[in-house]
């Protein structure tokens, strides 16, 4: 699968991630007219990111969202009625998002091998489809209120704990080599944050995502399979 064929079938976006914080909150925001929500909260999405990068998201104020979205402080809190609402909003809809589709493809796997490759793929395929989301989440994670933290760091944990126990399933196949799984899992999250955190120099050398994670998946695959091309899609 490319990230061609991928945002095909999936259709993840920015845009998408916007009308399904809409319809998860239509309870809580009053403009009830979907195409309007949805072309404003990615007005504020925007914001809270070029905000978040010049100032930290806690420094920024309603006026700051106000000035920067051209909403006016009332139309800004028919969305939300304050920042921490709009960060649970925007994190926890992107959550969400992002474990259901990686979720849907990984059930569709057939053996470790299978999963370990469409692990990082989607995963790159994700994060490229939601780079200013994931990179927000990364860059404050600092910053959060505690909750917010404390359900970061779970997000964090359960993706490494994804890809130990892919280790761990293929290591008792037979099929994968005897590493440290938490080193190995630890280790293929950091290459795959480097794509999102440090999307600007893979920009600049011209590298799409396409190409960063067929080197990934060489890199990967022949540290820890014994035998990529003779590996049976299942366990023995």
């Amino acid at each position: 699968m490319t990230y061609e064929e991928f945002i095909e079938s999936a259709g993840i976006s920015t845009e998408q991630l916007c009308r399904e914080i809409y319809r998860a909150n239509r309870g809580k925001i009053q403009i009830k007219k979907e195409a309007t929500v949805v072309r404003n909260l990615n007005r504020i999405f925007e914001a809270t990111l070029k905000l978040s990068n010049e100032k930290g998201f806690q420094a920024m104020t309603m006026r700051d969202f106000s000035r920067e979205t051209g909403l006016s402080l009332g139309a800004l809190y028919a969305y939300f009625a304050s920042k921490d609402e709009l960060l649970a909003m925007i994190l926890g809809q992107g959550r969400e998002m992002v474990g259901r589709v990686l979720g849907e493809h990984l059930r569709a796997a057939r053996g470790p091998v299978d999963r370990l490759e469409t692990a990082i793929r989607l995963h790159l395929y994700l994060t490229e489809a939601l780079q200013p989301w994931f990179y927000f989440s990364f860059m404050e994670a600092k910053n959060m209120n505690p909750r917010e933290k404390e359900k970061t760091i779970d997000s964090e944990m359960a993706t490494d704990g994804l890809f130990a126990a892919i280790l761990q399933e293929g290591q008792a196949c037979g099929l994968f080599r005897p590493h440290d799984v938490a080193l190995g899992a630890g280790a293929i999250k950091a290459l795959l944050q480097d794509w999102y955190v440090k999307r600007w120099k893979f920009s600049r050398r011209g590298i799409s995502v396409d190409r960063y994670a067929e080197f990934i998946l060489d890199c990967v695959m022949s540290y820890h399979v014994k035998d990529r091309r003779e590996a049976p899609a299942t366990c023995p």
